[in-house]
């Protein structure tokens, strides 16, 4: 019975410190940007499991990592106004 104790208190001390961290970051941050980190969780909890408990890194993983970098780069690198908006319109 400690050992669930313990492991709900630690789950809940982590969560903790984890929402307080994330709340003061983003009040630096816009809605894009917000997005864009969020975007990298899957990505860090990877590392973190090839990191800490030895899982494999596959072809799989990679092609993964690859395509959530690529799309927060792309969210970063894009413009503000779309292309369309800088068009006039004819007379």
């Amino acid at each position: 019975m400690a050992g669930i104790m313990y492991a709900v208190l630690s789950g809940a001390l982590a969560s903790g410190i984890g929402y307080t961290i994330w709340y003061i970051a983003l009040a630096g941050l816009s809605s894009t940007q917000a997005a864009a980190v969020q975007l990298l969780v899957p990505v860090l909890a990877a590392t973190g499991g090839v990191l800490f408990v030895s899982e494999p890194v596959t072809q799989r993983l990679i092609i993964s990592a690859v395509l959530i970098l690529g799309g927060i780069l792309f969210i970063t690198l894009a413009k503000h106004d779309p292309p369309w908006r800088s068009i006039t319109p004819r007379s």
